[in-house]
């Protein structure tokens, strides 16, 4: 099934009943509050300098893209972005992309953290940063708040989301999708009876007993898609959250606890008018570095399951007034190339580059990732503390690197994990599920093999 929206004739699977304008639901009902993430020790160094949702990702973009541009696509009212952690490069890129016209003007409000007379300490938690924001999020009228991640891709039709919620009358929505067994124990499972309503909820079980219990309807999950025998019988949640507006009050007064997913969830299956809207597409949270890694490479395959290339659907990010990629003699096969690109690499192959890289002659790249250089070098005679002109040195071989924003490698370098380590750790290089990592702004010396 693609990872487009479902169609009006599987929401007639899910027992919905549709009038005769199909989706008709006004969405300036609607405000999406989308969490801009805690600390991501999961992805250092990726995180080492920015939030998670500031990582670059696919080339010429950022992870808070996605729940921009699908919150952009449903016609929302409002977009609160709710930032804490490392948050000056996200507030840039949101700056630089959103608020200086295009289709997000007077739409998107950046809530930091911030003491107040009766609050003085951070966000403990999702549940925790939009209590703290509460009283400016009702400042809005409208009668549902979405609640997004900042680091997870999908491409979901909220629209759909919306009429789901109104036509069964819920308080709560929670989008889920089918999982397996192993993927279940990552995270938190509904079980919901045959009409969507979620009746149990548990935080990453860790006991194939408990995942017995959790099993819902068969019938219901194949009809978002999903084959017989496929061993994905069991709901993972989201982490999507569709909240009628006294609801989601009510339940923030009730549960003072920190986290949605941990904590109100279940206390609001507890209280019921909790349901499950079914979701066939892709989704993938951007958590780790292996996952990070794979779904880049993934964008790289001829008919990729999560696409920058969907017309009707675009994602959204800064304009980069960058001349075009240029390169010689390079032989290129599955890659991604940038604008601003300077390649007189020999080979580029499976990889990504992003905007302005520079490689030079000789150079192999594979299974990579080369993230976007902020400049091509300076022409300040006053050399002090002055970083080098981000580049790939000549005859350098890199297969399975991320290499972070405007690091500098030396001539001869050879990343190739030789020793297929999967955890390494140095000050200018580390290594995580078997993927090298060059951090931003590095610089590894001439000759060099790891």
């Amino acid at each position: 099934m693609p990872a487009s929206a479902l169609s009006d004739q599987s929401l007639a699977k899910q027992n919905i009943v549709l009038n005769s304008t199909v989706f008709s639901v006004d969405m300036k009902l609607l405000a999406s509050i989308i969490l801009g993430g805690g600390e991501g020790t999961r992805l250092y160094p990726l995180t080492l300098t920015r939030c998670k949702p500031a990582i670059n990702f696919g080339g010429r973009y950022r992870l808070i893209d996605v729940p921009i541009s699908n919150s952009i696509h449903a016609d929302c009212r409002k977009i609160f972005v709710l930032t804490q952690f490392l948050s000056s490069s996200l507030h840039h890129h949101i700056f630089q992309t959103y608020m200086q016209g295009g289709p997000a003007a007077g739409l998107i409000e950046i809530l930091t953290a911030e003491q107040k007379p009766a609050q003085k300490s951070w966000f403990r938690g999702t549940a925790d940063a939009v209590r703290q924001n509460i009283d400016y999020l009702l400042e809005n009228p409208v009668e549902y708040f979405l609640i997004l991640s900042g680091d997870q891709l999908y491409n979901i039709n909220f629209r759909e989301m919306l009429y789901f919620a109104k036509s069964i009358d819920a308080d709560v929505v929670v989008a889920a999708l089918p999982v397996n067994a192993q993927e279940a124990s990552r995270m938190g499972i509904l079980k919901v009876d045959d009409a969507h309503w979620i009746t149990h909820f548990h935080e990453k079980p860790d006991s194939r007993t408990v995942l017995q219990t959790l099993r819902s309807p068969l019938e219901l999950i194949k009809r978002v898609g999903v084959s017989e025998g496929s061993q994905r019988d069991y709901l993972g949640s989201m982490g999507i959250y569709l909240f009628k507006r006294k609801a989601l009050v009510d339940l923030l007064a009730k549960d003072p606890r920190e986290d949605f997913g941990k904590h109100l969830i279940p206390t609001q299956v507890d209280m019921g008018r909790i349901a499950a809207f079914l979701y066939g597409g892709y989704w993938e949270d951007i958590g780790t570095i292996e996952t990070f890694y794979q779904a880049n490479m993934a964008l790289t395959d001829p008919e990729p399951q999560f696409s920058f290339h969907d017309e009707t659907r675009p994602i959204f990010t800064c304009r980069y007034d960058l001349p075009p990629a240029k390169f010689f003699d390079t032989q290129v096969k599955q890659t991604i190339l940038c604008e601003g690109a300077m390649i007189e690499a020999d080979e580029l192959t499976h990889s990504i580059l992003g905007p302005r890289s520079v490689i030079h002659k000789g150079a192999i790249i594979r299974d990579s990732y080369v993230m976007e250089n902020d400049y091509y070098g300076s022409t300040v005679r006053d050399h002090y503390r002055l970083p080098p002109a981000p580049h790939i040195g000549e005859n350098c071989i890199l297969s399975r690197v991320i290499v972070d924003k405007n690091a500098t490698i030396g001539k001869g370098v050879q990343l190739i994990n030789k020793q297929k380590l999967t955890h390494y750790n140095s000050e200018s290089l580390l290594i995580r599920d078997g993927i090298i990592i060059v951090p931003r702004g590095a610089s590894i010396p001439d000759g060099f093999i790891l």
